[in-house]
């Protein structure tokens, strides 16, 4: 197989002029014209054995001898020289990559500074302590000052009662002086006992509900209108066992009690007692039995008191029994002394 630098087949030589001969008008045209390469048809240069652009040599390059051997030795060392260039410059390239890694390294340490500001946290967290003890503090004192003073101030007002109306009482206790009158058998009018606004009293040794009982004052106001009420404990109705009491202040002789009454029916009777209390029931033998027990007919009655020559502070008007209408009222009340 011919390769491109396997020698050219011999061509027959051209015999050369011979003295005296002109050279033919072929031979003239031919070295008129420029040198092209026969395989890529680039200009070729006087003496050029090898095209520069394909590298194919020129008829005749290789028969001519050495010459040409030479140039093919110039073209493959120039191309050592090139890549042996190239590879040192790839190699030189390589080496400055591998000095890269340093510079990693410093920005590494730079991102580690950023960590000391977690000290600063510890400074918010102190200031929390100081308000939450503060508070605390004021609540005892005030729950020492709420119970002491208000559990006496509802035990009042049943004493304000006394001084609003001093003088009325003495108007009051005068006019049922008329309502007595017609009672009394004797020639003289009696004078009741003055009493104070809050002499009267709900006497209820068995402790009944408050409900049951209405204002003990309106029985001695001096007003029939209006009255004490009283109604039984539907568990033993119609039986009472509930008083009405009048503290006198202090010890006196009694001759009658006068009462008035809306309910007729009831049963009533009278007990006095001496001392700086009222007993706690009405089975204590420091009570005395002024009176009877009776049914109170009418509107009106007038009960005689048995003892009248012993003082008596306190005084009861005790009711037993209820009348058919179920409930009790004493409009008026009034104690008369012994002559």
């Amino acid at each position: 197989m011919a390769t491109a630098l396997d020698p050219p087949a011999a061509e027959p030589a051209e015999k050369p002029p011979s003295q005296g001969e002109s050279p033919g008008p072929d031979l003239q045209a031919s070295e008129g014209a420029q040198r092209t390469c026969a395989n890529c048809g680039a200009p070729l240069k006087d003496g050029q054995d090898w095209c520069l652009q394909c590298g194919a040599s020129t008829p005749g390059a290789l028969a001519t001898g050495t010459p040409g051997w030479k140039s093919a030795a110039l073209v493959l060392g120039s191309t050592t020289l090139l890549v042996l260039g190239a590879a040192a410059a790839a190699y030189a390239a390589w080496g400055k990559e591998s000095t890269r890694p340093p510079v990693h390294q410093a920005v590494v340490t730079v991102a580690r500074v950023p960590p000391p500001a977690a000290a600063v946290p510890p400074t918010t967290a102190t200031p929390k302590v100081p308000p939450t003890p503060t508070p605390t503090t004021p609540a005892p004192a005030a729950k020492l000052s709420v119970p002491t003073t208000p559990v006496s101030t509802p035990k009042i007002p049943l004493t304000p009662s006394t001084p609003s109306s001093s003088a009325t009482s003495t108007s009051k206790a005068t006019t049922p002086k008329t309502t007595s009158t017609p009672t009394s058998t004797s020639s003289e009018e009696p004078t009741a006992i003055t009493l104070d606004t809050n002499a009267a009293s709900t006497y209820n040794p068995y402790h009944y509900p408050a409900g049951n009982f209405g204002d003990p004052s309106l029985a001695i106001d001096g007003d029939p209108t209006s009255g004490w009420t009283a109604k039984p404990n539907p568990e033993v109705a119609p039986r009472m066992a509930v008083g009405l009491a009048l503290d006198l202040k202090s010890p006196q002789k009694l001759s009658s009690l006068a009462l008035q009454t809306s309910t007729p029916g009831m049963t009533v009777q009278v007990y006095g007692s001496n001392g700086n209390a009222m007993p706690g029931s009405i089975t204590d033998s420091a009570w005395s039995k002024l009176s009877p027990s009776q049914e109170v007919r009418s509107g009106q009655a007038n009960i005689k008191l048995g003892d009248s020559t012993q003082g008596f502070r306190f005084v009861v008007l005790w009711v037993s029994r209820a009348p058919a209408s179920g409930h009790v009222s004493v409009n008026e009340l009034e104690l008369f002394p012994a002559r």
